[in-house]
């Protein structure tokens, strides 16, 4: 049994490999109401990716990502995302990683917020996010050092968001997907 924790992580968004881009958007825009919040292309698998959300305050609750190969089964899911409300919840759940010998495939600072990747049991990816107070386009991704203090962390996920075309603060962002999503 899992012990108390004050920041237990949140179902988020999840992520999924399509087939084909264009049709996936338009399906989640016309049928459920999503609209595109950011889109690029990923730096190592050269996919398309584009974040998609109905709600004004997260950058995404879907992922879709170009690429799937054809042979792949239905179902295949990209990730599956939880957030956690601070960096200290953040570090809890590594530390939990640790006590069950599960190594970390990833740690990242995408500028909008810091996330740790791994694998299930089942080798499904999860990631564990926290927000960051910061909106920077993306896919982007910078390295993460969670040996620091939470402190240095954010000072230097500041320092390096400022100069990214596109960079703005979060409740910025929040107020510009208010007005394009139609809840002003």
């Amino acid at each position: 049994m899992i012990e108390a924790s004050n920041d237990p992580p949140m179902l988020e968004h999840v992520g999924l490999n399509v087939y084909d881009l264009k049709s996936m958007v338009g399906f989640y825009s016309r049928v459920m109401g999503l609209h595109v919040t950011d889109q690029g292309q990923m730096s190592r698998s050269n996919a398309d990716i584009v974040f998609m959300s109905s709600d004004p305050e997260l950058h995404h609750q879907l992922v879709l990502a170009s690429g799937r190969p054809e042979t792949a089964r239905p179902g295949a899911i990209n990730q599956v995302s939880f957030r956690v409300r601070s960096l200290g919840g953040l570090k809890e759940v590594l530390r939990r990683l640790d006590r069950e010998g599960i190594e970390t495939l990833d740690r990242m600072d995408h500028g909008n917020a810091w996330s740790i990747y791994f694998n299930d049991p089942e080798e499904n990816v999860i990631e564990v996010y926290a927000k960051s107070p910061w909106h920077v386009p993306q896919p982007c991704r910078l390295e993460l050092d969670l040996e620091q203090s939470d402190d240095e962390i954010v000072a230097i996920t500041a320092r390096r968001v400022k100069d990214i075309p596109g960079y703005m603060l979060a409740a910025e962002r929040e107020a510009e997907m208010r007005k394009r999503m139609g809840a002003a």
